[in-house]
């Protein structure tokens, strides 16, 4: 009794919720028992799809798979051999598998017929996850996901051909790999023809709604994800939740939420320019205050930018504040530093400074820089102990 079977329950008819079996064998195996039964309405994980779950009757189904062409439920009680037993799979697990199948058939078979690229990866996870070998633009994709609703809202009949050798030598179907024996094929009208031993659903307009997620570049092609039915609409109806809020906060029309958004980017781009000017003249302002002529000249500062500090330090050692010019920029975890240099070998010091004050960086002769976890008291300590 294998996937390749296709006189399987689940094969025969993919919307059977229970069925009764008799259970051929049981072995404990890592906690878990193996059970294999006489047939099955439980689909083994495979061809890009999770396995079925639910129970025997109360031995819980956590995981199916072929192996050694044995459809076997991994479950948590033991079933005794040569008893008959009720299955009941989880249903939504079930359908939503069938849906979002369906639905990549769809997708996968119309980029096929349009662009001739193959199906090369699929997995359904969370979200169905396709690879193809080709590229994709985000006009192509949305053209796709367009024609893919159609095909939905057609509601054609998904057809299960089983062709002899020289049936199949007749028919173009999209494939990943060589097949021997039995060939299954998958029929969506005007959309695909596959090989494939996935679940189904009966009519396309089962599949409800198909939403393309993202398209990415992926090797020499692209990879794109996608979610159909039930997981499609959940999905989209988080999307609408959490632009609505977005809305609300920015008292934005529902429909003008990103151009509202750009418009605060901008803004909030402006403020940071402005604000980060009145930092460098507040740092500048400093300067006459600072001695001239310091072995070490030290400055403990917060919240600024890596590049304002960085004037600011070099400002300093043009100035002769110092032979050595510390900045030390205080943040949530501790203290960023840089050290600059004319006459003194910093990364000499380097190691030291790490090593003493619960540190990481590194750098050049003339300038270092990293991260400390030290009080203020401690780095003054340390630090006048090494430079000054």
């Amino acid at each position: 009794m294998n996937m390749s079977d296709f006189s399987l329950k689940y094969y025969q008819n993919a919307y059977l919720k229970e069925y009764e079996s008799t259970v051929v064998s049981c072995e404990e195996n890592k906690g878990l028992f193996e059970i294999v039964l006489d047939d099955t309405i439980f689909y083994p994980e495979g061809g890009g799809q999770s396995s079925d779950k639910g129970y025997l009757d109360d031995s819980e189904v956590v995981d199916v798979q072929e192996v050694n062409d044995r459809v076997v439920h991994y479950c948590k009680k033991p079933l005794e051999t040569g008893k008959k037993v009720v299955g009941k799979i989880d249903w939504r697990r079930r359908f939503d598998n069938m849906q979002n199948h369906t639905g990549e058939h769809i997708v996968s078979g119309l980029i096929h017929k349009l662009f001739g690229y193959e199906n090369v990866g699929f997995h359904m996870g969370e979200v169905i996850q396709i690879d193809f070998n080709g590229p994709l633009t985000d006009e192509q994709v949305r053209e796709v996901e367009r024609l893919a609703n159609e095909t939905i809202e057609a509601n054609v009949e998904v057809v299960s051909l089983y062709p002899d050798v020289e049936e199949l030598k007749n028919i173009d179907y999209r494939s990943k790999k060589e097949l021997k024996g039995q060939v299954r094929l998958v029929e969506v009208p005007e959309a695909d023809v596959c090989a494939c031993c996935g679940t189904h659903v009966n009519s396309t307009g089962e599949v409800g709604y198909i939403k393309i997620l993202s398209c990415e570049k992926h090797k020499n092609g692209v990879r794109i994800q996608m979610l159909s039915g039930n997981k499609a609409r959940k999905y989209m109806n988080e999307v609408y939740r959490e632009n609505l809020a977005i809305s609300n906060m920015l008292s934005a029309p529902m429909l003008n939420t990103s151009e509202y958004v750009r418009n605060l980017q901008e803004r909030n781009g402006q403020l940071l320019s402005e604000l980060n000017q009145f930092k460098e003249k507040y740092l500048y302002s400093l300067m006459s205050e600072i001695e001239d002529g310091q072995k070490l000249c030290l400055q403990f500062i917060k919240g600024f930018d890596r590049i304002s500090y960085t004037k600011f330090a070099n400002s300093l050692l043009e100035s002769g504040k110092g032979k050595v010019v510390g900045i030390l920029n205080e943040n949530a975890n501790g203290y960023e530093y840089l050290f600059i240099s004319r006459e003194i070998n910093l990364r000499e010091h380097v190691k030291a400074i790490n090593e003493r004050l619960n540190g990481r960086g590194g750098g050049k002769d003339n300038i270092i820089q990293g991260s400390l976890k030290s009080s203020e008291e401690e780095i003054r300590e340390v630090l006048e102990e090494i430079f000054g």
